[in-house]
């Protein structure tokens, strides 16, 4: 099936979905910075969607035409569900639909959702074939690892690849192992080498521990893959995507990332509300606050907050203190 992916140049860039990190108000504040060729929403349950609790999940799925492509990412076990969520997500715009197979939390597993299916291939097969029957016109892809308990890259790859998918994104890691070793891209090239063995279509997009927009190219040259994803790289660099952007953060003055800070702030407050999801916000404290002077106690103060005022207010008392004066205390307050 033809799609948006088909358009896209390689090496196609791609900002991961992450729980309480990749919303709307962050995809802006990226797109702001450079943004990448794709962007993946945060996961979203299916049965959540379908569910008397759907208020607390649909936000999720909120966007803006400035984030476009954006793919919507799903997880759950129900293929009923799949169907149902699937052919929502088409009627809102979405240019295509991700099946999580690879998030490896604890609590998901057990219930056989995400990383579980690797050990449930006729259930994933199932999964897939309700989410195209639901998504109809729009592409569905997956993501997910090299093996659930240990290595099981050519069996679950070629599992995966006689579905036909578009799109094929795998992080080099096994579940079992979360994030505590490095990933593998030995492994990543043996699934661009299977994929073309088997003469598939399908795109093959490689995940984990890309740090630099150069890396992106790096890996498409040793492996192969079509395009590379990157997570807990934007959390080092919100630039990573930016060919002429700073290579690292420690590289960007104070001021401009005081400023990027705020900016982030104010978007979250006018979209989520003076409270709602600000602890979710501080885990973003850390991309912004380092690497100048006293930026310790900075991030430790602002990590005692308890609304986005509050930490508006503390910002600007600091960058009037240090003279970073282009950041007014006005501006918190207004």
């Amino acid at each position: 099936m033809s799609s948006f992916w088909n358009t896209l140049k390689k090496p196609i860039s791609i900002l991961a979905p992450m729980e309480d990190v990749t919303d709307t108000v962050f995809r802006r504040v990226v797109t702001n910075c450079g943004r990448p060729d794709v962007f993946f929403t945060e996961f979203t349950s299916t049965d959540g969607m379908l569910s008397v609790g759907r208020d607390r999940v649909i936000n999720r799925l909120e966007y803006t035409k400035d984030e476009k492509p954006l793919v919507a990412q799903i997880w759950g076990n129900n293929p009923e569900n799949y169907l149902k969520a699937c052919r929502e997500i088409q009627e809102m715009g979405f240019d295509g639909v991700d099946i999580n197979m690879g998030c490896p939390v604890g609590k998901i597993v057990k219930k056989g959702g995400c990383s579980g299916l690797i050990e449930n291939p006729n259930l994933a097969k199932e999964l897939i074939l309700a989410a195209k029957e639901g998504a109809n016109k729009i592409p569905v892809s997956v993501k997910t690892r090299l093996g659930f308990s240990k290595l099981d890259t050519e069996k679950w790859t070629t599992t995966l690849l006689e579905m036909d998918l578009p799109v094929l994104t795998m992080h080099g890691r096994i579940a079992k192992h979360m994030s505590k070793y490095p990933a593998n891209w030995d492994e990543i090239k043996k699934v661009v080498d299977i994929k073309n063995q088997m003469q598939k279509d399908t795109l093959i997009i490689g995940n984990g521990d890309v740090m630099s927009y150069q890396e992106i190219f790096e890996k498409h040259e040793t492996t192969g893959v079509d395009g590379v994803m990157i997570g807990r790289g934007i959390f080092q660099n919100l630039f990573v995507f930016n060919p002429n952007g700073p290579k690292c953060m420690t590289e960007i003055s104070a001021e401009t990332k005081l400023k990027l800070l705020t900016y982030h702030l104010e978007l979250h407050k006018k979209r989520w509300g003076e409270s709602t999801r600000y602890a979710t916000m501080k885990k973003f404290y850390k991309i912004y606050v380092n690497t100048f002077k006293e930026a310790s106690d900075l991030r430790s103060s602002l990590m005692e907050t308890h609304s986005i005022d509050e930490a508006l207010i503390l910002i600007a008392k600091f960058s009037k203190e240090y003279g970073i004066s282009k950041i007014k205390e006005d501006r918190a307050t207004n």
